[in-house]
C-alpha cells in the first residue's frame, strides 16, 4: 500500500487551523455528563437465502482472498458479526438452504456451507460474533400446517439442536439467535425457546426478537415483564435509519438486524455509509447488518449483487472487492463492540452526521458522511431529501479526549459524474491545536479520525479476469472436493439436492445427487409445487442438456431436465423456460413452464420406478427435440417458450429422485 498520503496531494481538504478561527460550525465532542450506548458491531448476513451458495465452490487462493476481505481483522470489511440462516429446506430469496433435520428423527451438522463460512470467519477473527436465524422449517416442523408455533415445543427443540450442534460439531459458540425472520412472533414459544436454552446450558445464548418492524415486539415487551426477560436485542429490518418511542423505552440492544439491501456500485456504497452513521444518530441503533454479505449467487436471481462484494464466478476465479467493503474498514477497523458511543453525535449543518465513539480507555474514533439526499433511495423509507453543500466543520476535544494531539485520518470519495472514486485512502496523521481540528467536507465523502494506528488496506494480486460460465460443462458427482453437501454450481430453489451413496449399488450409479425433501416446508417464499435446482449462464440459448434419472417412488411420480430456465428465487413459481419431463406411468410430457400447464407435446416413454434412464434436451433456435436412451421420442416447436436461460434438474413434487453424470453443451 505504500505510507499514508500527503493531503496537499489530495486537494488539500485537511485544514489544520486552531478552533473556531475558521468560517463554519463547530462540534464538541466530550464524554462530559456520560457516554451514549454500546456499540455491538457491524456485521453482514449469509442465508435469506443461499447467497454464499457459490463462494463454497471457488478454488484456492481466491476463496481464502474473499474471505479475508470479508473478516480478516485490518485488513478489508473487518466484520465484527456474522449472521447465517439456519437452512430450513426452503426458499428463503434466492435459493434454498439444507436443514439440519430434513425428517424428524434425522440430525446431521455437516449439511450446507454455513457451518464451513462460520468457521472459516472464526479462523479470521476470533472475537466475532456469531447469530443464526431461521427464514423456513422442514415441513415437519409444522406438523402439516405452514406455521411453526402450533407446536412450540417442537420448534424450539429444532432449533436449540442446531445451537447444539453447532458447538458439538464444529465448536461454535452461537451468541444470538432470532425467531422466526420477518413473520408473526409468538410470545408463548419466545418464553419456552428462553427456558430451554437456559435449561439446556445456553444461558448465554441471547435471543433477537423480533427480525421484523419494531412494533408491534417493543410495546409487547412493554406489556409483558416475562417476555421482555426473555429477550436481549430488539432486531428491526431496514428501519430507515429511525426507531419508536416504544422501543427505546424498552432499554434493550436496538439493532438493524437486516439492512442495506442495495445493488453494490457505488451508489450502494454511499447508501452504506449514511445507513452505518445514521442509524445511530437517528435511531440509536448500536448494531447494523447488511444483507446480505457478499453477493455469491448467480446474478440474475432475485437481488443480483446486493452484498458487500462480489463473488459470482467460481469458475474463473474472478471477484470484486466493492466500494462497501471499504466503507464497513471506515468503522470496523478503527472501533470494537464493547466501545460506547459518545453522547456528542449529530448531523452537520449543511448536511451528512458524525459520530464518535471511545474505549473507555482513551482511545478515540470519528466517523464523518456527506452522502448527498439523491443516495437516500437505497434506505427503506428513504431519509427526508436536504441540500448538502461543502462546510467547514470544526470539532473541539473535551473531557477526556482534551489532550489528544494527533489522529489518523482515513477518506473515501465518491465520483459519481467522472467514476473516479477513491476508496479507504490513508491521509498523513492530523496534529490537534488546544483539542481542535477543522476540516474542509465536500459533497459524497467519508472520513475516519482516530487514535486507533492499525488500520489498513489490505490487497491482494488481481484476481483473473471475468468469464462466463464454460460452455461445456460436465458432472458425475464422484469428486466430492471441497466436501459440501451440495454439487459445485447448481443453485437450489425448490427443494434440496445432496450428494448421496448408493451403498447397494455395484454398478455405475454409485455417487448422484438425489433430491432428498419429501414435505412441503413450512414456507417463507412462494415456493414452487415442484423442486429444481438451476446451473449455468442465464444468457445461455442453445443448448443440449443430458442426464441420467431416477424416480424413486411409484404411481405419479417424475423428474424433468430443462434449458432456458428464466425465474428462480422468489419468483421460481413462475419459471418459463423448455421442460422435458418422464413419469413413473410410463408417459412424458414437454411443457414451457416449471408448473407443467402449458404443454407442448405428450405421450408414452415406457419409464418407471427405480430405473435408470437417459434423458437428453436439445434446444436450438424456435425448436426443441428429446431423446430417451439414445432414442428419439419427440420434436417440437417452442416459440412460446422464454428465449433464454439456466440449465436445470428437477422432480414434479416434493418426492424422491436421483440424478447422474449430468452434461450441458451450448453454443
Amino acid at each position: 500500500m505504500g505510507g499514508p498520503l500527503s493531503p496537499v496531494s489530495l486537494s488539500a481538504v485537511l485544514l489544520l487551523l486552531s478552533g473556531g478561527s475558521c468560517s463554519g460550525k463547530d462540534y464538541v465532542l466530550t464524554d462530559v455528563g456520560g457516554l451514549g450506548r454500546v456499540f455491538d458491531g457491524i456485521g453482514g448476513l449469509s442465508g435469506g437465502g443461499a447467497t454464499s451458495r457459490l463462494l463454497v465452490n471457488y478454488e484456492e487462493p481466491y476463496r481464502s482472498q474473499i474471505l479475508d476481505f470479508l473478516f480478516k481483522p485490518n485488513f478489508g470489511a473487518s466484520l465484527h458479526i456474522l449472521k447465517v440462516e439456519i437452512g430450513g429446506d426452503a426458499q428463503t430469496t434466492d435459493g434454498t438452504e439444507p436443514s439440519h433435520m430434513h425428517y424428524e428423527n434425522d440430525e446431521n451438522y455437516f449439511r450446507g456451507y454455513e457451518w464451513w463460512l462460520m468457521k472459516e470467519a472464526k479462523k479470521r477473527n476470533p472475537n466475532i460474533t456469531l447469530i443464526g436465524l431461521p427464514w423456513a422449517f422442514p415441513g415437519w416442523v409444522g406438523r402439516g400446517k405452514n406455521w411453526p408455533y402450533d407446536h412450540p415445543d417442537v420448534t424450539v427443540s429444532y432449533v436449540v439442536n442446531w445451537i447444539l450442534g453447532a458447538k458439538q460439531y464444529h465448536d461454535l459458540d452461537i451468541q444470538y439467535v432470532g425467531i422466526w425472520n420477518e413473520r408473526a412472533f409468538d410470545a408463548k414459544y419466545i418464553k419456552l425457546l428462553r427456558y430451554t436454552l437456559d435449561k439446556s446450558g445456553l444461558d448465554r445464548v441471547g435471543i433477537i426478537a423480533s427480525d421484523d418492524l419494531w412494533e408491534p415486539i417493543a410495546l409487547s415487551l412493554l406489556l409483558d415483564p416475562e417476555l421482555s426477560s426473555s429477550v436481549d436485542v430488539i432486531g428491526a429490518h431496514y428501519p430507515g435509519t429511525r426507531t419508536v418511542s416504544q422501543a427505546v423505552k424498552t432499554q434493550k440492544k436496538l439493532w438493524a438486524s437486516e439492512d442495506y439491501s442495495t445493488f453494490n456500485d457505488e451508489v450502494g456504497g454511499g447508501c452504506w455509509a449514511r445507513i452505518l452513521n445514521q442509524n445511530y444518530v437517528n435511531g440509536l441503533m448500536t448494531s447494523t447488518i447488511s444483507w446480505n454479505l457478499v453477493a455469491s449467487y448467480y446474478e440474475e436471481l432475485p437481488f443480483g449483487r446486493d452484498g458487500l462484494m462480489t463473488a459470482q464466478e467460481p469458475w474463473s476465479g474472478n471477484y470484486v472487492v466493492e466500494s462497501p467493503i471499504w466503507i464497513t474498514a471506515h468503522s470496523t477497523q478503527f472501533t470494537q463492540p464493547g466501545w460506547t458511543y459518545l453522547k456528542t453525535v449529530g448531523h452537520l449543518a449543511q448536511g451528512g452526521s458524525y459520530v464518535a465513539l471511545t474505549d473507555g480507555r482513551g482511545n478515540l474514533t470519528v466517523v464523518i458522511e456527506t452522502m448527498t439526499h439523491d443516495h437516500s433511495v437505497c434506505i427503506r423509507p428513504p431519509l427526508p431529501a436536504y441540500n448538502l453543500t461543502s462546510q467547514n466543520a470544526t470539532f473541539q476535544l473535551k473531557g477526556s479526549f482534551a489532550s489528544i494531539v494527533e489522529l489518523q485520518v482515513w477518506r473515501s470519495q465518491f465520483q459519481f459524474k467522472t467514476k473516479s472514486s477513491s476508496f479507504f485512502q490513508q491521509l498523513s496523521p492530523l496534529k490537534l491545536v488546544n483539542g481542535s481540528f477543522t476540516l474542509h467536507l465536500a459533497e459524497d465523502e467519508v472520513y475516519t479520525l482516530s487514535t486507533i494506528r492499525t488500520g489498513q488496506k489490505g490487497s491482494y494480486p488481481a484476481p483473473p479476469p471475468s468469464a462466463r460460465f464454460p460452455k461445456a460443462y460436465k458432472d458425475d458427482f464422484n469428486v466430492r472436493n471441497p466436501p459440501f453437501s451440495e454439487a459445485p454450481n447448481f443453485a437450489d430453489q425448490t427443494g434440496v439436492f445432496e450428494y448421496h451413496v448408493n451403498l447397494t449399488d455395484p454398478g455405475p450409479h454409485v455417487f448422484t445427487l438425489r433430491q432428498v425433501v419429501t414435505q412441503r416446508p413450512v414456507t417463507w417464499a412462494s415456493d414452487a409445487d415442484q423442486t429444481i435446482s438451476v446451473i449455468g449462464d442465464h444468457r445461455w440459448q442453445n443448448v443440449t442438456v443430458t442426464c441420467d434419472v431416477l424416480m424413486e417412488a411409484v404411481g405419479t411420480a417424475g423428474v424433468f431436465i430443462a434449458a432456458r430456465v428464466d425465474k428462480g428465487g422468489q419468483s421460481v413459481r413462475g419459471a418459463k423456460g423448455v421442460f422435458f419431463w418422464v413419469f413413473a406411468d410410463g408417459t412424458y410430457k414437454v411443457t414451457t413452464d416449471l408448473a407443467g400447464q402449458t404443454v407442448l407435446m405428450e405421450g408414452k416413454s415406457g419409464t418407471g420406478a427405480l430405473a435408470w434412464y437417459t434423458v437428453s434436451l436439445t434446444v436450438k433456435g424456435q425448436s426443441a427435440s428429446g431423446t430417451l436412451d439414445g432414442v428419439a421420442l419427440w420434436n417440437v416447436a417452442v416459440t412460446s417458450s422464454s428465449k433464454s436461460g439456466w440449465a436445470a434438474v428437477g422432480t414434479r413434487a416434493f418426492e424422491l429422485a436421483q440424478f447422474d453424470n449430468f452434461s450441458v453443451l451450448a453454443d
